[in-house]
């Protein structure tokens, strides 16, 4: 392998953990922002009141998310073998 192809392979998994990280990080990102904006509303200012909300969305976003990010994770491993088998 180049170092050419070495650098896009690196550049392929860094943008492929960025869209498999996505999904979740962003749904952690929404719910803890509305439960922070409840606590500010109400006064509440209990610090691990955020985290089960966030824990439980997550884990959702995980599942609702799992077929995208398989498929994704798939056809890079996918590509990966490609590059092998022509060496």
């Amino acid at each position: 392998m180049s170092g050419a192809e070495v650098l896009d392979l690196g550049r392929n998994a860094i943008w492929v953990t960025v869209l498999v990280a996505a999904g979740p990080m962003l749904v952690g990102l929404v719910v803890g922002l509305i439960v922070s904006l409840l606590q500010t509303l109400t006064q509440i200012q209990e610090q691990t009141l955020v985290f089960v909300p966030k824990i439980l969305s997550i884990f959702l976003a995980i599942l609702l998310f799992l077929p995208i990010m398989g498929g994704l994770l798939g056809g890079f491993m996918r590509h990966i073998f490609e590059q092998i088998a022509q060496t």
